[in-house]
């Protein structure tokens, strides 16, 4: 049992590593079925040390006129996502793995289909305390963030702005964690994390797109040096996840992320802030209110701002999403 242990807890290089985990879960639940009746009185209760959730889903939004006088175009839109968790937890040791995922499409009457969310995320956090009492624990984070397909400055479609690993974003680190008894709060701080921005896209590290060292040209604007495909930070790292239920069937979480370099602009704060409602009907179907804000300084927005298709670069600025949806949901 304890080689199985080992074996997961080393699979957790690759995402595969996630999904490993049930089968060892319900190997630990296993009994001995040799024993006689007269022995059964004497067997321990077996303690199940893995956790786990899984959901996914799709939200819906569709709308059709016909002979409608006041005007409008046909549109449907669907949400696809979903959650899987895998935790462990024994006494002196919590190690957490969260994978996620959402991917949003548009049709429009009258213009091609878009994409209008996209988002791969996996986050581990191993943790491991002195005494089994202590709320706090020693911790190392990994945290891995990127997009499926290539997104666009709609209605441009000449040139993708970001494609899959361009932006990707790996957060790794350790220092020490706080999680509270019921599982409702966490909050991680790491005084040492490397943060690298991937750009793996040649044309956009050539624009120095998200944060990396773009290309140099000479005066005719013949290309010297290719643009750099990562940037490498060195900095500090806040996180905290808050869980609590404020209505009967409403459920809500919140998770902030706050970073800051020690090399490059010290006390400029990259933020990544998610706060969503989720509102359960029944079992199956969901209604889900949701804001995202992104602010990185590195990030330059950009802006067609002559009308002629050509995008202006201009400086950072607050990055919001907000979402509402309601659609199917499946918890396995």
């Amino acid at each position: 049992m304890k080689a199985r242990l080992i074996l997961s807890l080393i699979s957790i290089s690759f995402f595969l590593g996630v999904f490993s985990l049930p089968t060892y879960a319900q190997n630990q639940t296993a009994q001995d079925t040799t024993q006689t009746p007269q022995d059964s009185a004497d067997v321990e209760q077996v303690v199940i040390y893995w956790s786990e959730k899984n959901a996914v889903g799709v939200n819906l939004n569709e709308v059709a006129f016909v002979n409608w006088n006041a005007g409008g175009n046909n549109s449907i839109a669907a949400l696809f996502h979903g959650e899987f968790e895998r935790n462990f937890k024994k006494k002196f040791t919590n190690w957490k793995n969260y994978l996620s995922f959402r991917y949003g499409l548009n049709s429009q009457q009258g213009q091609e289909l878009r994409k209008t969310d996209d988002q791969l995320h996996f986050k581990t956090t191993f943790g491991y305390r002195a005494d089994s009492v202590s709320n706090w624990y020693y911790s190392g984070n990994i945290d891995f963030r990127t997009q499926f397909s290539n997104g666009y400055k709609y209605p441009n479609k000449d040139a993708a702005i970001s494609r899959f690993m361009a932006p990707g974003y790996l957060l790794i680190g350790v220092g020490t964690q706080f999680s509270h008894p019921d599982e409702n709060f966490n909050a991680y701080i790491s005084p040492v994390t490397e943060k690298s921005t991937f750009v793996l896209d040649q044309r956009l590290a050539n624009e120095g797109a998200y944060g990396v060292e773009g290309a140099e040209y000479d005066d005719d604007g013949n290309l010297i040096k290719e643009g750099n495909k990562v940037r490498t930070e060195f900095g500090f790292l806040v996180t905290s996840d808050y869980k609590t239920q404020v209505f009967p069937n409403v459920n809500m979480n919140t998770q902030i992320s706050l970073y800051s370099d020690y090399l490059n602009k010290f006390g400029n704060i990259d933020i990544d802030w998610q706060l969503n409602f989720d509102m359960k009907v029944n079992d199956f179907i969901k209604a889900n209110i949701g804001s995202h804000i992104l602010y990185d300084d590195d990030v330059k927005y950009k802006e067609d701002t002559n009308d002629d298709g050509e995008l202006e670069t201009l400086g950072p600025r607050v990055q919001w999403k907000q979402l509402l949806g309601i659609g199917f949901t499946y918890v396995f």
